[in-house]
């Protein structure tokens, strides 16, 4: 289900971009509940799960950072536990021989693009940008051919977002764009 696309501009403006595709087995339905929001802080895409998502969205709280800590100490600790605790009190982590099991979601922070994996390991691509969900392939190859034009970082997600749409099953407009600046 899905196409997710995080890019980070030069001057550390951080855009998501999604499109509004359900997916079940074999059945699609578009939706009118974005998967793309800003939330305290953070901007966020996501996939897995759209019940995962109302919880990043509306019930997760994100934490006070400590005054000394750098970006990833608080994201690699603080930040990801609040989330999993979160998934845990609403019912959504699944623990399955003994490991904790989430969903996929990008974010942005201070001007970063970062993406949570299933185990909640944190990631920063070595691009500035990065794609998940099932047309994820096709948007990055997209990205990639257009990484050194000159047009607008919003049309780059829009045709990443319409050739995962051409190719991928899962994927379908309307498309939603999101920024937020440090």
């Amino acid at each position: 289900m899905t196409c997710i696309i995080g890019y980070v501009s030069d001057d550390n403006i951080v855009y998501i971009g999604a499109d509004s595709a359900g997916v079940s087995g074999n059945d699609i339905r578009i939706r009118a509940d974005e998967k793309v929001f800003k939330n305290g802080d953070f901007i966020f895409g996501f996939t897995t799960s759209f019940r995962m998502g109302q919880i990043l969205r509306y019930v997760f709280k994100p934490p006070e950072r400590k005054v000394f800590s750098t970006d990833d100490e608080y994201l690699h600790n603080d930040f990801i536990n609040e989330i999993i605790k979160t998934f845990q009190e609403n019912g959504y982590a699944k623990i399955e021989s003994n490991v904790i099991k989430g969903g996929m979601f990008i974010f942005g922070y201070k001007g970063k693009l970062y993406f949570v994996d299933n185990d909640f390991q944190i990631g920063k691509p070595i691009r500035n940008y990065e794609s998940i969900g099932c047309g994820e392939n096709y948007a990055i190859g997209c990205l990639y051919a257009l990484e050194n034009t000159n047009i607008s970082i919003e049309k780059k997600i829009t045709k990443a977002l319409e050739a995962a749409e051409e190719f991928s099953t899962g994927v379908r407009g309307p498309f939603h764009i999101i920024k937020e600046g440090i």
